[in-house]
């Protein structure tokens, strides 16, 4: 297949090649393509670690003095134009975090090392650094996804485009930014680097655990092609024992509908604490130090530490990050504890004669309490019933998902960004997706960049103010754009 523009129009290419991304995605997933070029001798492999780095930037109109005509430009770059503002200071600092990457995976290859890290960035972040001219970040990021030299030591991983809470995004808006996602990849890096896109991070770490919403979330992501999703461990829980998971084994996240549907992925649970922290100092690393393997199905298998983190948030990850990667690699090459992307692990596990439905289980939390009091296939009446109950008898019941933080909401105290935000997605969906307009339409793809751009966990993250300002004049514009070009027939 040809490959995709990046742009269309002066908007990142986001949607109208559905049935490629989807074919490219799925038909690849089977085969194994990371085992082979990593090198692990895995029967020798005691304990391994994967880190991910999560990077993203909201788009915002900030693009002038005018709220409500501003030019939608990068937080990075209304950074970087005003370093008198706060913490702005960091932007110069923030662009090498996108990059450096880059940088240090061809150096320790170089040096006969074997560097892995997994990678996330938000579609709104990579359209940023573009418009803002940081085409070198851009090209850095290029040489180790594409070059064969460099590839095996990287891992992206798949995220919702705009940056969504799957818990509170309409869910076929939710699917939308994964297969908008998935087009912006491609465009970018080419088809053969979408293939190897086989794992998920949910923006925030945010799963749903209402039952309908947490099953349309896991079917998206295998209707979609992803292989496995990282969650967080105190987000799920081991239906037989109302436990939180078993760290460092690959689990299996089973979801089940209010119609007694069910869809399963493979779950890798990342453990609680300071992300950062640990991260920027490899402590996942020094955890696998004094780990053995572990028996599962049958085999025995070395457990996989996993972590992810904010990739330039805070001074650990700017600055003590870099140096502790790079010795940890040299430390970790060759050894017994080495550094493994998740997909290749779960390729050497498979190949050991592991079964994925061998996996223990786990759904999200709450669910238990749900299901005590249910059946699957009784429906969404009795569902909304079910948990009007719970709600009644327990405060601390609710059906907002976890996410990275117990302590944060992303649906308390923000309806008026909520409502807006169901606003757009409901005049989307009618003047949109049921008449069923060409997803390479041009109209089509303005209003999907505006409504997926609307929804971005950033609007709802640091309070009301400013940023809600930002959220709800962006779904203005949406709903704006979708009256204007797709009015209603007769209207």
């Amino acid at each position: 297949m040809d490959q995709l523009p990046e742009y269309i129009d002066e908007l990142p290419n986001i949607s109208g090649h559905e049935a490629e991304v989807a074919r490219v995605a799925t038909a690849a997933r089977a085969r194994p393509l990371f085992a082979a070029p990593g090198g692990i001798d895995f029967p020798r492999v005691r304990a391994a670690t994967a880190i991910a780095l999560h990077q993203h930037q909201p788009l915002i109109p900030a693009g002038g003095s005018d709220l409500r005509s501003a030019a939608i430009i990068s937080n990075l770059q209304y950074m970087m134009e005003h370093q008198d503002i706060g913490d702005n200071h960091n932007a110069p600092v923030f662009v090498w975090c996108y990059k450096r990457m880059g940088e240090f995976i061809p150096q320790l290859i170089g040096e006969g090392h074997a560097p892995r890290c997994m990678l996330e960035y938000s579609g709104t972040l990579l359209h940023g650094l573009r418009r803002m001219g940081e085409h070198g970040v851009i090209e850095a990021l290029r040489t180790i996804t594409c070059n064969p030299d460099y590839s095996p030591a990287v891992e992206w991983l798949g995220m919702p485009w705009g940056h969504a809470v799957a818990p509170s995004t309409p869910v076929q808006d939710y699917r939308l930014h994964v297969r908008a996602f998935q087009h912006h990849f491609a465009a970018l890096f080419g088809w053969e680097a979408l293939e190897r896109v086989r794992g998920f991070s949910p923006s925030e770490m945010a799963l749903p655990n209402h039952p309908d919403v947490a099953y349309e979330f896991v079917k998206t992501l295998v209707d979609c092609g992803y292989q496995w999703v990282l969650v967080q461990e105190h987000t799920v829980i081991e239906p037989e024992t109302g436990a939180h998971p078993r760290r460092h084994l690959p689990h299996r996240l089973v979801c089940t509908n209010s119609k007694g549907e069910q869809a399963s992925i493979i779950a890798i649970v990342k453990t609680q604490g300071s992300d950062t922290k640990l991260v920027a100092q490899m402590q996942p690393w020094y955890e696998a130090q004094g780990l053995a393997p572990l028996t599962l199905d049958g085999h025995e298998v070395p457990p996989l530490v996993t972590q992810i983190a904010d990739g330039e948030n805070g001074g650990v990850m700017m600055n003590e990050f870099p140096p502790k990667f790079i010795e940890v690699v040299r430390a970790a090459s060759g050894s017994d504890t080495p550094l493994m992307n998740v997909s290749e692990y779960l390729e050497h596990l498979f190949a050991l004669g592991v079964r994925e439905s061998a996996l223990p289980e786990v759904q999200p939390l709450f669910q238990d309490r749900i299901w005590a009091r249910m059946q699957p296939g009784d429906g969404p009446q009795r569902l909304a019933e079910v948990i009007d109950t719970l709600q009644r008898e327990d405060d601390r019941f609710h059906m907002d998902g976890g996410s990275w933080t117990s302590d944060l909401s992303w649906v308390a105290g923000y309806d008026n960004v909520l409502g807006p935000m169901e606003e757009a997605s409901a005049l989307f969906n009618e003047r949109v997706l049921v008449p069923g307009i060409d997803s390479d339409d041009p109209r089509y793809r303005n209003a999907l960049f505006h409504l997926l751009c609307s929804q971005t966990s950033c609007y709802r993250y640091w309070g009301q103010g400013e940023w809600t300002d930002y959220g709800r004049e962006i779904c203005r514009r949406a709903m704006a754009i979708i009256e204007h070009d797709l009015p209603r027939p007769g209207g």
